[in-house]
């Protein structure tokens, strides 16, 4: 059992190296995604739409989902998943951010970008950190599925030129002068911006429980959503020990909280040391802050 799983792991690390990501197939069951409906239930029904155009007008998000369910915790540390985070990223790695993305019909598509974009760090280079994505419905070329560009996580600083119908027109103008890898600004692009969609882009197409895990220099996007029903996702991501986390976790999940999750979840929100000293809290380890 235990060769067949590393088999696994190691055909997905060359899916990832070769293309930037990969799709694994049915890795949640049925009930592990009525309990994920279930728990997010209350907290979506139009209660939290974005705040702007990257966010999504008509995208429902939902943060700090550790501190919603015990099956977010699971799904934070699934052994898939970290064992391909072990294989990618240093020791001692964070998570850095979990959310639920519900895309409501009629939401347009992202801009492309790279989750890690924000790391100001000269490419091509190594990934800063890893996504996940997870279909709890399920994701068509129609409904929002996610866009990504095969190859993309090999890119230096400039866009390819042949890339220029694979991107969106402002990235281009802006990210293709040669300059620090895009902000937020670079990011969120006017609304009358042209949205073009080449051969270079693919839309990945899963059914429920099924995950696309992808580097964090990999260009993608959230499809525009054409269907006639929501589409509702979770995204993980983990990042290098050295790296500021996107989520605040230490104010966002409640200590009480954090108390009743696995040691090994409590490393991942930042309850942990990376070596010689990074982390402590007071020059103690940050865990004596668990204690009742």
């Amino acid at each position: 059992m235990a060769e067949a799983r590393a088999a696994e792991v190691c055909r997905d690390l060359e899916r990832i190296d070769e293309r930037g990501f990969v799709v694994i197939d049915r890795l949640l069951g049925s009930a592990a995604l009525d309990e994920i409906r279930h728990t997010l239930d209350p907290h979506l029904g139009g209660k939290h739409f974005g705040r702007n155009d990257f966010e999504g007008f008509h995208t429902e998000r939902v943060y700090t989902l550790p501190a919603l369910g015990a099956v977010f915790a699971a799904l934070v540390e699934h052994p898939r998943i970290l064992a391909l985070c072990d294989a990618l990223l240093s020791p001692n790695y964070l998570l850095t951010a979990a959310q639920a993305i519900n895309i409501h019909p009629g939401e347009n598509a992202q801009a492309f970008h790279y989750d890690d974009g924000f790391y100001q760090a000269r490419r091509p280079r190594p990934a800063i950190s890893i996504s996940t994505i997870w279909a709890v419905d399920p994701f068509t070329e129609e409904n929002g599925g996610t866009e990504v560009i095969p190859g993309s996580h090999r890119w230096g600083d400039e866009i390819p030129a042949d890339a220029v119908s694979a991107i969106d027109f402002d990235q281009r103008m802006v990210y293709g002068r040669g300059n620090a890898p895009p902000t937020a600004e670079v990011m969120t692009r006017p609304a009358d911006a042209p949205r073009a969609a080449g051969p270079m882009v693919e839309t990945v197409v899963m059914p429920p429980g099924s995950v696309v895990v992808f580097l964090g220099t990999l260009w993608h996007r959230g499809g525009a959503n054409c269907g006639r029903s929501t589409r509702l996702a979770l995204s993980t991501q983990y990042c290098e020990p050295w790296a500021r986390q996107q989520e605040n976790f230490f104010l966002a999940v409640p200590r009480e909280v954090a108390r009743g999750l696995s040691e090994r979840v409590q490393d991942l929100l930042g309850y942990s040391i990376h070596p010689p000293f990074m982390g402590h809290a007071g020059g103690l380890h940050p865990k004596r802050y668990l204690l009742p």
